[in-house]
């Protein structure tokens, strides 16, 4: 494959389009994912030394760009429904907390998991349409979403200190860093 951007437009863009349609519902994101995945092609395109590898540094770009486009999607769900989160939430601040930094936790995840928490837990695919979008068999799309699930809880818990109440309900969280988890340290 030729190293030029016009090259990959008119080899890719039908593919690329195809590939980002099964991810994403709304067409006009589409478009707009697709128009971002070129321009961070022809901004990077020099930084190639593979040439053979190309096709998979393309599909790269395009999996992470529509991770982008769910965080940011998230991010302005967020700030649009935030009065909403208080006033359900408002007598547990932990839940706020907690929510805050889940979206930071959840971009530390690798590209795959990341999608997969992303199109369930927040775009509310069911796991058979999550199978169905990224062609992946139903084992498989509810394995990756409970490994996702899986691994960002560990993330929690290496970061975070979390109190359950008695029925198992969260009643505060912080940091692992802060001075509650130091003097308990020092107290055990």
């Amino acid at each position: 494959m030729e190293n030029s951007t016009e090259t990959i437009w008119n080899n890719c863009r039908q593919l690329l389009s195809q590939f980002i349609r099964k991810r994403v519902n709304d067409q006009s994101a589409v478009d707009d994912i697709l128009q971002d995945v070129f321009v961070k092609i022809h901004s990077n395109i020099e930084t190639v030394n593979n040439k053979e590898k190309i096709s998979s540094w393309i599909y790269q770009i395009t999996r992470n760009t529509i991770i982008d486009y769910y965080r940011n999607k998230k991010q302005e769900t967020e700030l649009n429904e935030s009065s909403l989160i208080y006033e359900d939430n408002h007598e547990n601040e932990s839940y706020l907390r907690l929510e805050k930094g889940l979206m930071k936790m959840i971009n530390r995840l690798p590209p795959k998991y990341a999608e997969a928490l992303l199109l369930t837990d927040y775009e509310g695919l069911t796991q058979k349409e999550l199978s169905e979008k990224l062609g992946i068999s139903l084992p498989g799309a509810k394995s990756r979403v409970q490994r996702a699930r899986k691994l960002l809880k560990e993330l929690y818990m290496k970061r975070c200190h979390i109190e359950f109440d008695r029925k198992g309900m969260m009643v505060d969280v912080y940091p692992k860093t802060c001075s509650r988890c130091s003097s308990a340290a020092s107290n055990n």
